[in-house]
């Protein structure tokens, strides 16, 4: 099977980035599921109810999060209801939404997503490490094929997350960073990881946001608020492919498609 991770979608632009090229490139790579980090959809911080849905009916199956999902006050009844929408899963026990799903490929196959948010850097989470450890066999008992969305700022605690569940997860995506890393590969048991995937929308922008903002805040250190930035969008993705029967990594691709 083949499974398509979208990185991070910055608002309107990235929006309009999935609606032009998903189909083409689902069509292109023969994918069997569409995977996509939508944390910063609305505007560039959080994701709406009406948003969410919209990306659902582009066709993305499972929407990843991290520390933006709350973002948006709306989001949080919609978090409760709707299992395809997933907030970290190593947020404190209580806290409303859903850390993974089963997601079925449209051959049918069982696929779980898993969402998983790094410490270093991100707050006082509980550990990811225990938890995959702890969790892990209830997951293997949904499937096989476990795709982590791992959603980290230090590359040194993604790589080490990626060495650490080798042969136990199909996949590991990073996210969060919005700068696509040239590190994909298969790890020596059988898992497909890459350090961030990247994201989709603005390009001529810091990591999406309009550069004079972000330039003028590393000058004065004056908080403001951001915008999304306008121009060139790219898309970055990987397509990975995984052996059903047994869950292991076939192959990942780094994908980054710029439009114009």
């Amino acid at each position: 099977m083949k499974i398509l991770f979208i990185g991070d979608i910055i608002g309107e632009a990235g929006r309009k980035t999935i609606a032009r090229h998903l189909e083409t490139v689902v069509d292109e790579y023969r994918i069997n599921l569409v995977i996509a980090n939508g944390e910063n959809a609305a505007g560039g911080f959080g994701i709406t109810p009406k948003i969410a849905d919209e990306l659902f009916d582009a066709g993305i199956n499972v929407i990843t999060s991290g520390n933006h999902i709350w973002d948006k006050k709306e989001i949080v009844p919609y978090l409760e209801k709707e299992r395809k929408l997933l907030r970290p899963a190593n947020y404190p026990e209580g806290v409303p939404g859903y850390g993974y799903t089963t997601a079925y490929t449209n051959s049918g196959d069982k696929v779980v997503v898993l969402n998983l948010t790094g410490r270093v850097f991100m707050g006082n989470f509980d550990c990811p490490f225990r938890y995959f450890n702890r969790e892990f066999q209830g997951l293997k008992a949904e499937s096989d094929i476990i795709i982590v969305d791992f959603h980290a700022e230090a590359t040194s605690e993604k790589i080490a997350f990626g060495w650490f569940a080798d042969g136990r997860a199909s996949a590991i995506i990073g996210t969060h960073t919005h700068v696509q890393t040239a590190d994909e590969q298969i790890l020596p048991k059988g898992t497909a990881y890459i350090t961030d995937i990247g994201m989709t929308g603005p390009s001529n922008s810091v990591i999406g946001i309009e550069k004079e903002m972000i330039i003028e805040k590393y000058l004065t250190l004056m908080p403001r608020r951001f915008e999304v930035a306008k121009g060139r969008p790219v898309l970055s993705a990987a397509v990975v492919e995984i052996n059903e029967l047994d869950g292991k990594a076939l192959s990942i691709e780094r994908l980054l498609l710029r439009d114009g």
